[in-house]
């Protein structure tokens, strides 16, 4: 089963003609999750052909209006088109009362149910779990509280190899246990070990997002050997005390952390409408962390 990252917006404050503000959609061992949603998001998935009924999960990174003002709109096209099934949505403080006021001035909400899991400050942990996957939030350093989110693939069952279970000559019947990394007993009371009759799973991957937040070295352990890493890029070198002074990162700053956690790859974004090309955040980026991407809206990424 695929997992991967399509980009819906990577610009920061406003969205332009080119870049849309803050949003994601992970699609992981067929679950569908949104990470923030920023004015025009559901625009952006139409215009990508994103499926956006079939969310399960919305992450909310934190309340600033570039990572959340397309969120009621989205839910009440989700109602207006027929939607019934619940929808989780995990955030900051505030994330309820925020979208349900918009709600109850409206008068328009009557839909689906929405599972608020609301998270205080300095949160760190499992927000959701299921058999298949993991969403963990850690605290980024912004102005507001701000979190990040990792999504973790758990391990799939183990292969089956026929040959080696055809020469134990037991039933069919324990091929579930078997593959699911149990030993069982047969009934002659012979031992038949998991290990010697099937594969490892592959292995598992992940992926973290990180935005907004200024350079914060704690984060490292939160995301310590992720696949894909996104993390915030909103200037460059030489715009630093700008960074330091709104809580945003450098290009340079994201690879750093990105080479501190031991991540594989490394995606830009955030990025602020100043700059008219990016050239010199990749450079920048690059003289600290080979792999590094700069994302266009609609980009698909394989984790």
């Amino acid at each position: 089963m695929s997992f991967t990252v399509t980009i819906l917006g990577s610009g920061a404050a406003v969205p332009t003609l080119k870049r849309g503000t803050t949003s994601q959609f992970v699609s992981c061992q067929q679950r569908s999750i949104l990470i923030d949603c920023g004015e025009g998001t559901q625009i952006q998935m139409r215009k990508f052909k994103v499926k956006f009924q079939g969310i399960q999960i919305i992450l909310i990174s934190h309340l600033h209006g570039d990572h959340v003002f397309g969120l009621c709109g989205l839910i009440s096209t989700m109602q207006l088109l027929g939607r019934k099934e619940a929808i989780i949505v995990v955030g900051p403080v505030g994330i309820k009362e925020f979208l349900m006021n918009q709600f109850k001035i409206t008068g328009y909400y009557n839909g689906f149910p929405i599972d608020f899991r609301e998270l205080e400050p300095e949160t760190s942990g499992i927000v959701f779990e299921d058999k298949c996957v993991e969403i963990q939030t850690f605290p980024l350093s912004h102005r507001i509280q701000t979190q990040g989110y990792r999504i973790n693939e758990k391990p799939g069952k183990r292969g089956l190899d026929k040959e080696a279970f055809d020469e134990t000559g037991i039933s069919t019947s324990y091929i579930q246990k078997l593959i699911s990394g149990e030993d069982v007993v047969d009934n002659e009371g012979n031992i038949v070990k998991s290990a010697d009759v099937t594969y490892s799973p592959k292995p598992t991957k992940s992926y973290a997002f990180c935005s907004d937040t200024a350079y914060h070295t704690p984060i490292i352990e939160s995301i310590k050997n992720v696949d894909l890493l996104y993390h915030e890029a909103t200037f460059t070198d030489h715009e630093s005390e700008r960074a330091t002074e709104t809580f945003h990162s450098t290009a340079k700053q994201a690879a750093t952390i990105a080479l501190k956690s031991n991540a594989k790859r490394l995606i830009l974004g955030h990025f602020s409408a100043r700059y008219k090309t990016l050239e010199i955040h990749k450079e920048e980026a690059q003289s600290i962390f080979e792999r590094v991407f700069i994302p266009e809206d609609g980009e698909l990424f394989y984790v």
